[in-house]
């Protein structure tokens, strides 16, 4: 079938880079983006980092420029909710009535965030995923403000570092015994948390919270420890759930997500998923994987464009993700939990260095302050078996080790 007419259900990421990349390969036919937010496209990185330190300016956030849209006949409708998919027909109904069709569907509905059991809302406990999330807490941070985060994920540790900047007193919460443990491994870990302590955040790892108090004047936690948080606002950062409600009574497969194959589509012909409602399978790991990160919604967007169009390629390659925390950037490539050996390159003590991640003398992972560089090299390095000594020797270009391997 001759595709004519693309919808995208969800106005972020995915919804942008599919617009751009189905014009960009020639596809002439209609687009529509249905956002149930009323801002059109922007990007959620900077929501945890410049724009909840600056101004709240929407400009610099637009994922589409006026002019393109313009320019590419691109049909943008804010506050349009979703309510049913007739995933056999193609056809959506949305809340105002209306329904539409289209030859290819993407279902690239995100995600909510994760709250804590027993909670009820209270305008001191905060989320943040949306820009009237970032602009609510925007007004809670400045200096003398009591801040408690819980969840000392990237996203977490990103707003502790903004809080921080503002003159918010922070501590930070999280279940397990050290932050980002789990993703980075002891060593890498405990330079996180020595980086937050050095700016003054305050840790309590390896508790939950057990009960929460929300008055008129601010909240009270109290830990699972016994210890007893009294501050003035409360942010919760503990991931996302993936909204699969639309797909899952479409009758259509999701787990973790939407379940899709390896090029996003789903088990409906002309429907796809993409981004961080998409559980894709990747033959790599094999198994259906559910990834929350800006890198991954930019390639899922590209490949279900290609899939769309009929040129469908799998793009398997590793993860990459990175966080601006004070002054510095911190990226990430791969993964970490088969590792059996760590070696650096580059001065921990300077807050310039990459670790890389070693298993079975194959490079699974890389992290880096200050040196996205090294993990653009890494990238192709990965799942390569690399001489560790290399690895650690500054007049050993890694560029260069990839090459070596190529040829």
């Amino acid at each position: 079938m001759t595709i004519q007419s693309v919808t995208v259900v969800g106005g972020g990421q995915v919804a942008a880079v599919l617009a751009r990349t189905l014009r960009r390969r020639g596809f002439d036919g209609s687009i529509t983006i249905l956002g149930d937010e009323r801002h059109l496209p922007y990007q959620r990185p900077p929501l945890s980092k410049e724009f909840l330190a600056g101004d709240g300016a929407l400009e610099p956030l637009a994922l589409l420029a006026p002019k393109w849209l313009a320019n590419n006949d691109i049909d943008i409708r804010t506050s349009a909710r979703v309510t049913s998919l007739d995933a056999g027909g193609r056809t959506l109904t949305l809340a105002d009535g209306s329904s539409m069709s289209a030859d290819a569907i993407v279902l690239a509905t995100g995600g909510r965030p994760r709250r804590l059991a027993g909670i009820a809302d209270s305008p001191h406990i905060h989320h943040l995923r949306t820009v009237d999330d970032a602009e609510r807490l925007r007004t809670t941070l400045g200096a003398g403000s009591r801040i408690a985060v819980v969840g000392g994920g990237f996203i977490g540790l990103e707003i502790a570092a903004t809080a921080t900047g503002l003159g918010a007193q922070v501590t930070v919460v999280e279940q397990e015994q050290t932050i980002l443990e789990r993703r980075l491994g002891p060593q890498m870990a405990r330079y996180c948390a020595g980086l937050h302590r050095s700016n003054g955040v305050r840790f309590h790892c390896g508790v939950g919270v057990s009960d929460v108090d929300a008055g008129a004047d601010g909240v009270r936690l109290t830990l699972t420890d016994g210890t007893v948080l009294d501050v003035d606002d409360v942010i919760v950062g503990v991931g996302i759930e993936p909204n699969v409600e639309l797909a899952a009574e479409a009758g259509l497969a999701v787990g973790n997500g939407i379940l899709v194959d390896a090029v996003g589509r789903t088990d409906a012909p002309g429907v796809y998923a993409a981004g961080d409602v998409a559980a894709r399978f990747s033959d790599a790991a094999g198994r259906h994987v559910r990834v929350e990160h800006f890198d991954n919604a930019n390639r899922q967007a590209a490949a279900v464009a290609r899939a769309i169009l009929g040129d469908p390629v799998v793009e398997d390659g590793p993860h990459w993700l990175w966080s601006d925390q004070y002054d510095r950037n911190l990226q990430f490539a791969g993964n970490t939990a088969t590792a059996d050996d760590v070696v650096v390159r580059g001065d921990m003590a300077d807050h310039e260095f990459t670790a890389f991640y070693l298993t079975g003398g194959q490079l699974s992972g890389a992290f880096a302050v200050d040196r996205g560089e090294d993990i653009m090299a890494a990238r192709e390095l990965i799942g390569r078996s690399v001489d560790a000594t290399a690895l650690t020797d500054e007049d050993v270009e890694l560029w260069e080790l990839g090459e070596e391997m190529v040829s």
